[in-house]
């Protein structure tokens, strides 16, 4: 007898435990369900912006999380020489999944964009030897990207892939108003550093296998940049490539015969690299 009382005292027991737990449960389920209901997705939303510079008509790309509200730091884009073809719009929609507006700027114009290398040194050719061009066409870009009243116009940068990395280190050098600039891949070596111009920081992503930019390059960017006591940072990536940040590089290294690859760990990086970056110089 005295065993079967004990035995109903832990069959009560077992049962009110087992409600209980199932009672949180349930709690906690609604209160995750109230949590992802009440939680805003980004809806992004993007727009081909038309403007014009020195008579080229330019064709921009610009896009931003349309659930938040209010001014935010605003993001120029400066592609590959290949042009504004899809990779410099993804990177424009992730940066704004980061909280970001961003424009992916039309250098070329009239949307002109390249798929052999040939004609893409063609287009590229003329921003090297001209650099006031290619800001006259990043001021434009810039003035039209600050009309949007969701750019914080106190708080704008600008970063480039390759030949766009080249650039973005020439418009800081050319003293753009920029709080900084982020070079990928990009070519290091251009127009004179000024201390009375430059105002951008710097950084910029290197891949340490990278055939097209030398170490003698790097050794000089590097030089100029301590000459004037610019507020830079180099990143390099070890076994990383030129166009290591672009997941068609490879393919494309392969079909054309040129030292370009994709790197995921240098391209992750990279990016978080930036992400950091943009912690310190926006305000």
């Amino acid at each position: 007898m005295r065993q079967r009382q004990i035995y109903s005292v832990l069959i009560a027991a077992i049962v009110f435990i087992a409600c209980n737990n199932r009672s949180n449960s349930s709690s906690t389920t609604t209160a995750d369900s109230t949590i992802k209901e009440t939680a805003k997705e980004p809806n992004l939303k993007e727009e081909t912006v038309t403007y014009t510079a020195r008579g080229v008509t330019m064709n921009g790309y610009v896009v931003y999380d349309a659930t938040k509200e209010g001014k935010r730091p605003g993001v120029l884009v400066v592609h590959e020489w290949w042009g504004l073809n899809d990779y410099p719009k993804m990177r424009a929609r992730k940066l704004a999944e980061l909280g970001y507006i961003a424009m992916a700027v039309d250098m070329y114009g009239n949307g002109k964009t390249a798929d052999n290398p040939d004609d893409a040194g063609k287009m590229a050719g003329p921003f090297y030897q001209d650099p006031q061009m290619a800001k006259a066409r990043f001021d434009t870009a810039l003035n039209k990207f600050k009309s949007y009243s969701q750019v914080d116009t106190n708080n704008l940068a600008a970063i480039g892939y390759c030949f766009g990395g080249g650039i973005v280190l020439n418009m800081a050098r050319l003293g753009e108003n920029l709080n900084g600039v982020v070079s990928f891949h990009g070519s290091l070596v251009g127009t004179p550093a000024d201390k009375n111009l430059l105002k951008a920081k710097i950084l910029v992503c290197h891949g340490a296998a990278d055939q097209f930019v030398k170490p003698e390059e790097v050794a000089r960017f590097k030089k100029q940049m301590d000459s004037i006591g610019a507020d830079y940072t180099f990143k390099q990536y070890p076994n990383a490539s030129h166009a290591f940040t672009n997941p068609n590089a490879t393919p494309v290294g392969q079909k054309f015969k040129i030292p370009i690859a994709y790197n995921g760990a240098a391209d992750s990086a990279s990016w978080s690299d930036m992400k950091d970056f943009f912690a310190k110089i926006f305000r």
